[in-house]
């Protein structure tokens, strides 16, 4: 189909499904009246129906909603804590620094890449699994056609048990929630590692982030979604912090510190 073919198929009105403002009236949210439907309801209820047009339990909505607690880190040495902590320091707006942040945080060794990864591959290995496949097999292979596997080895704390792990596991048990499939999967491929490697390679908290919501019915790509707002109520401090400061004075640097190696100087002609 052609681009003007395209435009012409959707011009004029619009078809939705997920809602429609009726100003003066009310605001429908994929089918629900927002203000009648959602008027008891978290923050974290409406954002996961938003995503998934289920609404979960109770008890399975504070396990969610604790994930994002424990991992809200207000330290600005943190990658995309430092984007908004240079933005609070260069006088920028808060829309700028997390927006920007949040940007930042679809990191490829930190964040939402590797939860991406890791929801990938559990979902595979678990379907080869639960068909009779070997899971050492499932992760030889994975290993030998990628140089990491995500979820596994925290670069800053490569041989210790994520801190945010046992923490979210208690969460569970105080809210009831049993463990399931992808979570007992990522917590057995460590052991497998293990056998693998000759060394242990602990789980990092980007498998068990997306283990829980998959495990509550989410798909990758929801999982994805869910865990975007995660690390805003870190960034926030530290945007505040640099605002504190004066201008620049945020993470400064000299140029003399910096050791450069590259091309020499050259005169522009």
């Amino acid at each position: 189909m052609s681009k003007d073919n395209v435009l012409q198929q959707f011009e004029g009105t619009m078809p939705t499904r997920v809602g429609k403002a009726f100003p003066g009236e009310r605001a429908v949210f994929r089918g629900l009246d927002l203000h009648t439907a959602f008027e008891q309801a978290d923050w974290i209820d409406l954002y996961i129906f938003s995503i998934t047009g289920r609404r979960l339990s109770a008890p399975e909505l504070k396990v969610l909603q604790t994930i994002w607690v424990y991992t809200s880190y207000p330290d600005a040495r943190l990658w995309c804590n430092r984007v908004v902590a240079l933005t609070g320091s260069s006088r920028g707006t808060a829309a700028q620094g997390l927006g920007a942040g949040l940007a930042a945080s679809e990191a490829a060794i930190f964040g939402r890449q590797p939860e991406a990864g890791a929801a990938d591959f559990l979902v595979r290995a678990l379907a080869r699994r639960n068909s009779g496949e070997d899971l050492e097999q499932i992760v030889r292979e994975e290993l030998a056609r990628h140089p990491r596997l995500m979820g596994y080895g925290r670069p800053v704390a490569v041989n210790f048990v994520d801190e945010r792990t046992p923490v979210t596991l208690a969460a569970m048990e105080r809210e009831g929630i049993p463990m399931g499939p992808h979570l007992q999967l990522a917590f057995d491929i460590e052991i497998v590692l293990e056998r693998i490697l000759g060394r242990r390679l602990p789980m990092t908290y980007s498998s068990v982030v997306v283990a829980i919501p998959l495990d509550m019915g989410l798909s990758p790509m929801e999982c994805y979604l869910y865990m975007q707002p995660s690390f805003v109520a870190g960034m926030v401090p530290c945007y505040l912090e640099a605002l504190e400061r004066p201008t620049g004075a945020t993470f400064p640097l000299r140029c003399a510190s910096i050791e450069y190696d590259g091309a020499a100087s050259r005169e522009w002609k």
